[in-house]
């Protein structure tokens, strides 16, 4: 098991871009796209995928807090099936609360308020990949 792991945490404007070490271990965030259209993003996401010599993602799935899908996670659903029509495999993890992790975490970290701003999603893409990492090593699950 060698091949590092991509974490997408997908919104609107950006999405943050995170990846594993490889021995799935840690993740660490790498990087913030800003969004273009669905053809460019999934264009830079493949980019990266290639970078890293990997064809495996995790997508953070914002649910509600009651745990359905509403309109956020149709979109990001309608993301990640494009990279899967490009050869990737997508695996979804519940990103509930993964932003307020992230920015309490950067705010641990006594970094100023615009810089917290340009790195909040791409630890919260890092947060997300380490709970579906956490989780299949407590699994004892591949991928």
């Amino acid at each position: 098991m060698n091949e590092q792991i991509v974490g997408l945490d997908i919104g609107d404007v950006r999405i943050g871009v995170a990846v594993s070490d490889a021995s799935r271990t840690i993740a660490s965030p790498v990087e913030v796209i800003t969004r273009v259209g669905w053809g460019p993003d999934t264009r830079k996401i493949l980019e990266i995928c290639k970078r890293y010599q990997t064809s495996i993602v995790v997508s953070g799935l914002p649910l509600n807090m009651d745990g359905s899908e509403g309109f956020q996670a149709q979109k990001v659903r309608g993301l990640c099936q494009q990279l899967e029509k490009n050869g990737l495999t997508v695996y979804y993890q519940d990103e509930r609360l993964s932003t307020v992790t992230a920015e309490d975490a950067l705010l641990e970290s006594s970094m100023r308020r615009a810089d917290r701003k340009k790195n909040v999603d791409k630890v919260a893409a890092a947060v997300i990949l380490q709970s579906w990492l956490d989780a299949r090593t407590i699994q004892g699950g591949k991928p």
